[in-house]
């Protein structure tokens, strides 16, 4: 549906890990037309996703909701979880 907006966040997101392969990034159209991203990353590479009190997935959500709403997509939901 929205292959940009994943290939960005899946992009973004291989660069901060070790092992960029093992990141897979899904879409899912949530309740009320939100789209949801789902980030799943290797357990060892949550610190760095996450970042020092959350300040890295911050980031990485502004970057993402910011590119959605210049593709004029407004509601952007993301959970970022490990395998």
């Amino acid at each position: 549906m929205h292959e940009d907006l994943v290939r960005f966040t899946e992009n973004l997101v291989k660069s901060l890990v070790e092992d960029p392969e093992m990141v897979k990034v899904q879409e899912f159209l949530g309740d009320d037309e939100v789209i949801q991203l789902e980030i799943m990353v290797e357990e060892k590479d949550m610190g760095t996703v996450i970042g020092k009190g959350g300040k890295m997935a911050s980031a990485i959500r502004v970057l993402v909701q910011a590119v959605a709403y210049n593709q004029g997509i407004y509601r952007v939901r993301i959970n970022i979880d490990s395998f």
